[in-house]
């Protein structure tokens, strides 16, 4: 490999003249790489940091807002009794589809928004989930501020980049 004064590096960093080989992929890797950066997304261009992070929140979300459906029919809160299924469910449905829209546009971050309202409103009928909604909630607004400002200087640094090259 090159460090661009036309002399090469040996594997060691030591400055002989030997070449590093380049790495090479088997068909099989080739294809497993393929797939993996097809599922994370990578075909679709940049990746974005704040989406990241907000399928990761909404993600582990996605069990709490279970487990309080299932909190809600067992303590038989509402009556009927299974309305708390049914709360608990639809809810884990708005969060599936959040994380699904995630990759479309901003769609996905505002259906979390509204997820996280609606967990905040759940507080009302059962008192100890406001904690857990207050603890998500925060995390939330922390990886959207978090996340767009490391979107914002991964973008100066790639214009400064193109800018350079």
């Amino acid at each position: 490999m090159s460090d661009g004064t036309g002399q090469g590096r040996g594997a060691a960093g030591d400055g002989s003249d030997r070449e590093e080989p380049e790495l090479t992929l088997s068909p099989s890797e080739t294809a497993a790489h393929n797939s993996a950066m097809r599922i994370a997304g990578a075909r679709r261009g940049p990746t974005s940091t704040q989406k990241a992070l907000a399928s990761i929140v909404l993600g582990f979300e996605l069990f709490i807002v279970v487990l309080i459906g299932l909190t809600l029919f067992g303590l038989a809160t509402l009556e009927p009794r299974e309305l708390g299924l049914y709360l608990g469910g639809g809810l884990a449905v708005v969060i599936l589809v959040g994380l699904a829209a995630m990759r479309r546009g901003r769609v996905g971050i505002i259906i979390g928004w509204v997820v996280h309202a609606l967990m905040l409103l759940v507080a009302i009928i059962l008192p100890m989930t406001l904690i857990v909604s207050v603890l998500f909630t925060a995390l939330w607004v922390y990886c959207m501020v978090r996340g767009s400002r490391i979107d914002r200087d991964r973008a100066a640094w790639l214009a400064t980049q193109s800018e350079a090259g």
